[in-house]
C-alpha cells in the first residue's frame, strides 16, 4: 500500500499520524497510542513513557471495550480477556486520507466474542497540537445490552516524576476503590471511602493530596472522580511543572461521566499512572457495574441497543506551557480554540481546535 506523506510508518507494528506540530504512533495490534511527541522537541519526550527505561512495552493510551476490568469465571472460560477484546485484536487500517489541512486514519476491529465491531478515526490538523478521536461501537446482536467502555491513557517515566507531574480533573466528588485490607500490602488509601478530590483518606489517618506522586513512591492505589454534572465536557490533564509539558483530554460527560486514577508507584520509579475516562467508576467485571447501576446519582454503564451503534468523541492535546503554570483549573472550547487556565497563577494558554468537539 502506498505511504501517504503523513503516514510516516506503515508497518505491521505501527502507523504514525502526524502534521507539522505533533506525531502520534499507533500500534496496529490493539490500537494503542504508544507515543505522542512534539515535532520540534529534540528529546522526543512522550507522556506515555520510554520502553527502554521502563523495561517493557509502553502501555500508552489503549481502549477498553467492550469490557473494562476483570471478567467473570464464565466469561474467562469463553475466552473473553480482561479490559475487553479490542486491545488484544489486530486492527485493520480501513482508510487514510489528507483533505486540505486535515490528516485522517481510520481503523476497524472485529470483537468476535461479544459480537461487536469497533471503529476508530483519528485526525490531526496542520498547525494544531490536538488529536481528534471519533469511535463507534456496533452490535450484531438482536437485543439491548449494557456495555463497559474505558479510555485508558497511562502516563509513565521519564515524563512521570514524583512531585513534578500534577493531575487535574473536572470534578470533586470522589471515592477510593474497595479492597481486602488484609491482602492489600501496597495500598495507602482507605478502602471504599468518599472524599473530595484531591485530598484522599489514608489508612494511617489523615489525607494525601493525590495531584502528584509522593517524593518516595511505594504504593498502588486507585480512586474515581465523578465529572462535574454541571459541565457538558469533562477534562483530565497531566502537567509537568518543571519541564512545562502538558497532556490533556476533553470529552463529553454524557459518554464518559467518570475519571479513574490508577497510581502504580513502585520504589524503582518505573511508575505508571492511569488517567482513565470511562462509563464506569472502577475497572470491575460487567456484572458488578450492572448490579451497582449508579453511584453518586450517575450511571455505571452504557446501553448499546440491538443491532445499533453508539459513539464517542474526544480531543487529546500535547503542548508546552508557560513557566509558572502549576495547575489546570479549566479546559474549555471557545470559538474554535481550547482555553486552558491556571487561575491562581494568572496563566492561560489557547490551542487551535478547529474541528471542535
Amino acid at each position: 500500500m502506498a505511504v501517504s506523506p503523513w503516514v510516516l510508518c506503515q508497518q505491521p507494528a505501527t502507523v504514525v499520524l502526524s502534521n507539522d506540530r505533533i506525531e502520534l504512533t499507533i500500534a496496529s495490534r490493539g490500537g494503542a497510542m504508544t507515543s505522542l511527541v512534539l515535532k520540534d522537541d529534540p528529546a522526543r519526550l512522550s507522556p506515555f513513557g520510554d520502553p527502554a527505561r521502563m523495561g517493557r512495552n509502553v502501555l500508552g493510551h489503549f481502549v477498553c471495550v467492550d469490557g473494562f476490568g476483570g471478567v467473570s469465571k464464565e466469561e474467562q472460560a469463553a475466552g473473553l480477556p480482561g479490559h475487553g477484546e479490542a486491545h488484544a485484536q489486530p486492527w485493520e487500517v480501513a482508510s487514510f486520507r489528507k483533505d486540505g489541512k486535515v490528516n485522517t486514519v481510520r481503523f476497524s476491529v472485529k470483537l468476535p466474542i461479544v459480537q461487536e465491531v469497533f471503529t476508530r478515526t483519528l485526525s490531526v490538523v496542520d498547525g494544531e497540537d490536538v488529536v481528534y478521536v471519533d469511535s463507534e461501537l456496533e452490535s450484531a446482536l438482536g437485543f439491548d445490552r449494557p456495555v463497559n467502555w474505558g479510555e485508558h491513557p497511562s502516563i509513565a517515566a521519564p515524563f512521570l516524576e514524583p512531585e513534578k507531574v500534577v493531575v487535574d480533573v473536572s470534578g470533586r466528588r470522589s471515592k477510593t476503590r474497595a479492597y481486602d485490607t488484609a491482602a492489600a500490602r501496597s495500598r495507602t488509601l482507605a478502602s471504599f471511602r468518599d472524599f473530595e478530590w484531591p485530598m484522599a483518606p489514608l489508612i494511617a489517618g489523615g489525607t494525601r493530596d493525590l495531584r502528584s506522586a509522593p517524593a518516595n513512591p511505594a504504593s498502588l492505589d486507585h480512586v474515581t472522580t465523578l465529572v462535574d454534572p454541571a459541565r457538558a465536557y469533562g477534562y483530565v490533564t497531566a502537567l509537568h511543572t518543571g519541564s512545562h509539558y502538558l497532556l490533556g483530554y476533553l470529552f463529553r460527560r454524557d459518554e464518559f461521566p467518570w475519571v479513574q486514577d490508577w497510581q502504580s508507584y513502585p520504589k524503582d520509579l518505573r511508575m505508571y499512572r492511569g488517567i482513565e475516562f470511562a462509563t464506569q467508576p472502577f475497572d470491575v467485571p460487567r456484572r458488578e457495574t450492572v448490579q451497582l447501576n449508579s453511584m453518586f446519582e450517575a450511571p455505571t454503564y452504557r446501553w448499546l441497543p440491538a443491532r445499533s451503534r453508539i459513539g464517542s468523541r474526544f480531543l487529546m492535546f500535547w503542548t508546552r506551557t508557560p513557566a509558572g503554570m502549576t495547575r489546570v483549573d479549566d479546559v474549555r472550547l471557545e470559538g474554535g480554540q481550547l482555553v486552558i487556565e491556571d487561575r491562581a497563577a494568572g496563566k492561560r494558554i489557547t490551542l487551535a481546535a478547529s474541528l471542535g468537539l
